[in-house]
């Protein structure tokens, strides 16, 4: 009976992913611990292995979604592998193995561009990429890879359309000389016509995935949100007073989000059960602090976690932030990082945004939504003074936070942004 190869567990809120393309294919041999596919799912994609060896004969297609424990091939350990030539490999001028000798060209080979689609990058190419140049009729040979050693992925083939497409000249429009004849009658229309007035893209698996566990979330929890502000005066201080002294004894600077995670975490101290999710009729209660730090890339929002974030200095939460955002952005974050996680906190304010209602993380009860930093007068000792304000937001899942809770859990942020300790940079 073949050995089914599945879809492990990638998370505990992951509950399907995606296949995106295939190492080996129907009828390949291969190796126990061999790659024989990547998955793919709202935050990463993961290589996975062979644990036997055989041929494959039988292979999920590429773009179906399955769920965990779903079968993405069957391996026929009785299968051989094929035999090795004891021909010498082929030196100088020779053939290699397998292919035919062909007369010296009269002419000079076609430029790469006028080869046929896919092959002069057959290498470089991920046969879900193929996939989608052919669909789109666009030319592998001038696309640029974004992958591992410049391989090209599907998602460079869908840039390559869009912008395609962004410089397409516009399709004519009829002109109206003959404004003497009368028109023919014209049907209505249900729509208008899409060439030259919208673009249209297949939604990558990760956005899909992205999407309807978004919607999930709005479903499965009693999502509210609640709102206060910051003064943001003092940080900003501590960050101009000590900002030349940490970067030269840590190498990285002193950012607000290493401040905010620490807030964070103070805060969950003092109410656990944001610290916490529902798990059937069970409340989970974590008893360390796992901070979820958001960060948008091309492909979409990772929420990378920085794991015992009450153990990090600031500078060790800096550069574990850095560290994230460079995996993330050059395609070679780890399902690993991206698992764990007991809060988030996601910074719209780097984008300009004033406010706004996070959604939440499954299966996590809590995110604090940061926003843009704005001057604006504040009374204060009765008086009306200038202080640059930030507004902050809490989403929490109403069935484990009440409302007194959450509001206390904001108020313990804003105290600690507001009176920061200078003993915490170390």
């Amino acid at each position: 009976m073949p050995t089914q190869i599945k879809v492990p567990a990638v998370g505990e809120s992951i509950k399907s992913v995606y296949v995106a393309d295939w190492k080996k294919n129907t009828g390949d041999y291969c190796n126990a611990g061999d790659i024989i596919c990547e998955i793919e799912t709202d935050k990463a994609s993961q290589e996975i292995p062979t644990e036997v060896a055989g041929v494959i004969t039988t292979q999920a297609n590429i773009g179906d979604e399955l769920p965990i424990g779903g079968v993405l091939a069957s391996i026929d350990e009785a299968g051989e592998a094929p035999a090795k030539s004891d021909e010498p490999a082929a030196t100088g001028s020779e053939p290699a193995l397998g292919q035919a000798e062909t007369p010296a060209p009269v002419e000079p080979p076609a430029p790469a561009e006028d080869k046929p689609l896919g092959q002069a990058t057959e290498v470089l190419t991920t046969p879900s990429a193929k996939v989608h140049a052919e669909e789109l009729g666009i030319d592998l040979g001038s696309v640029t890879g974004s992958g591992k050693g410049g391989r090209i992925l599907k998602e460079d083939v869908l840039a390559a359309a869009e912008e395609a497409q962004a410089t397409a000249p516009d399709t004519p429009i009829a002109s109206n000389d003959n404004v003497g004849s009368a028109p023919e009658p014209v049907a209505p229309v249900a729509a208008p016509a899409e060439v030259g007035e919208v673009t249209r893209k297949r939604m990558s698996m990760m956005r899909r995935t992205i999407a309807n566990r978004l919607v999930s979330a709005q479903h499965e929890a009693a999502m509210l949100t609640t709102f206060n502000e910051a003064d943001m005066s003092q940080i900003i201080d501590l960050r101009k007073k000590c900002q030349k002294e940490f970067v030269e004894t840590h190498g990285v600077k002193l950012g607000f989000m290493s401040l905010f995670v620490k807030a964070v975490v103070r805060a969950l101290k003092a109410v656990p059960n944001v610290n916490a999710a529902i798990d059937g009729t069970d409340i989970v209660k974590y008893h360390r602090q796992h901070i979820g730090v958001a960060i948008s890339t091309e492909k979409g929002l990772v929420v990378p976690v920085v794991r015992d974030a009450d153990n990090l200095s600031l500078a060790e939460i800096e550069k574990a932030i850095i560290a994230y955002a460079e995996k993330a952005r050059s395609g070679n974050i780890d399902l690993n990082d991206l698992t764990g996680g007991t809060f988030s906190i996601t910074n719209g304010g780097i984008f300009g945004s004033m406010m706004s209602t996070p959604i939440l993380n499954p299966p996590q009860s809590g995110i604090l939504g940061m926003h843009t930093i704005q001057e604006r007068p504040v009374a204060l000792n009765g008086q009306v003074i200038i202080r640059p304000m930030m507004n902050l937001a809490l989403t929490y899942d109403h069935r484990i936070v009440d409302g007194r809770e959450a509001v206390t859990f904001l108020v313990k942020v804003k105290e600690f942004i507001e009176n920061p300790a200078l003993g915490l940079v170390n």
